[in-house]
């Protein structure tokens, strides 16, 4: 008797550290007065994006990372490169959270001149974190629906993300900072991007539920796991936006 085998769903390719570079370089690249996301940001983005209860087309996700803006592109402008890269990081960050697996959020530790960390930011993740948390934050600006879901369900999640900016773009958030008042520091940037990679893992419960039993926790990477490194290109982008 033959069986039936389930087929294996095909490889997505992460990108890697050169692929990671030169999408940072082609981001650079575009011409003012055109505002692009820095990849850190991008990532953030992506995953507010994906963490929208509807799915987000692509036509309409895209064109923030081109111009945080979203201004019209210069005629001729060649970013079939950029997108191509941007789709596959979409593509990976959207199995992991269907699936409720693990991922790297792409943050970049500081480092001066010489490519040596800056010890004055090693008790301090948020300053590392932040690019990332304020291109989620952007997302959930341009596509509020997750932020319309039941308050008291995302209130645990959304204080352990941004608790990384600062008080007073969430000022007029009361209920939101008490929560943040009440987490303990994290004791350093490891157990700070666990805890932000937990925190989308919650809110995919809660957007994009699973019709199965509740899922386990996030398998947590190995002692060695390090961020990516940070990319030669000084990021450009905007600042954070204010959660609503």
């Amino acid at each position: 008797m033959s069986t039936m085998t389930t087929p294996s769903k095909p490889a997505i390719q992460p990108l890697s550290e050169a692929e990671m570079e030169r999408l940072q370089d082609l981001l650079d690249a575009l011409p003012p007065p055109l505002e692009p996301l820095d990849i850190s940001m991008l990532d953030g983005y992506l995953v507010g994006v994906l963490l929208q209860p509807k799915a987000v087309p692509a036509h309409q996700w895209l064109r923030p990372i081109l111009d945080s803006e979203g201004r019209e592109l210069p005629p001729g402008l060649q970013t079939e490169p950029i997108l191509a890269l941007c789709k596959r990081r979409h593509q990976q960050l959207n199995r992991a959270i269907a699936e409720r697996q693990w991922f790297d959020p792409w943050v970049f530790e500081l480092g001066d001149e010489d490519g040596d960390d800056e010890d004055e930011f090693d008790s301090d993740p948020s300053e590392v974190l932040l690019p990332w948390v304020a291109g989620f934050a952007l997302a959930t600006e341009i596509f509020p629906d997750l932020m319309r879901q039941e308050a008291s369900q995302l209130l645990e999640p959304l204080a352990a993300i941004y608790r990384h900016l600062d008080p007073d773009d969430l000022e007029d958030a009361d209920d939101l900072l008490e929560e943040i008042e009440s987490l303990e520091p994290a004791a350093d940037l490891e157990e700070a991007v666990e805890s932000l990679v937990a925190a989308c893992l919650m809110l995919a419960d809660i957007t994009r539920p699973q019709a199965q039993a509740p899922r386990a926790a996030p398998a947590r990477p190995g002692a060695g796991r390090r961020t990516p490194p940070r990319p030669g290109a000084a990021p450009g982008g905007r600042g954070p936006r204010k959660p609503r």
